[in-house]
């Protein structure tokens, strides 16, 4: 008589417990990795948008200077730039630029928050801090820069985030 028990054994309880382990593992990493990425892309996608936006009203501010002598055109681009910037688009003028962005206060251009108001006229109420995102416009390189203040891997200008791959 030959005794046929059936079941598991501890030894193929334990492998298989391990490989269900090891694949649980590889599967967490990978979703972590898929998650750093979608965040990443957010934050670029926001900059971006927000650039785009803060371009479409150098232009405008530059439509309204208009052309005309250095003086003429010197005598307007504070009172323009004002009018929209602040006025007509609400962003709030920085008092001085945040250090971690190791940027000279000698450098050309005007320096803004988006505050909530902007935010939400640009279609970007899900950004909620005040504070939070920055734009230089450069009048002299007619540049505008974007900047994150809480910083991504210690990178703060949409270039500097922009440039990294993950």
């Amino acid at each position: 008589m030959i005794n046929k028990t059936r079941g598991v054994t501890l030894i193929a309880l334990t492998i298989t417990i391990v490989i269900l382990l090891i694949l649980a593992g590889i599967g967490f990493s990978s979703g972590q990795n898929t998650i750093q990425k979608a965040q990443l892309e957010e934050l670029k996608t926001n900059l971006l948008l927000i650039q785009a936006k803060a371009r479409e009203y150098v232009e405008e501010a530059n439509f309204k200077i208009g052309i005309g002598t250095k003086e003429q055109q010197d005598e307007k681009t504070q009172s323009v730039r004002k009018e929209i910037y602040e006025d007509t688009e609400k962003l709030k003028k920085a008092d001085k630029i945040p250090e971690q962005f190791n940027i000279q206060e000698t450098d050309t251009g005007a320096w803004y928050y988006l505050t909530p108001e902007t935010k939400e006229k640009w279609g970007l109420e899900k950004l909620n801090h005040e504070e939070q995102y920055m734009i230089h416009f450069d009048e002299i390189n007619e540049k505008v820069e974007v900047y994150y203040t809480e910083g991504y891997e210690g990178k703060y200008s949409l270039v500097e985030i922009d440039a990294i791959q993950k």
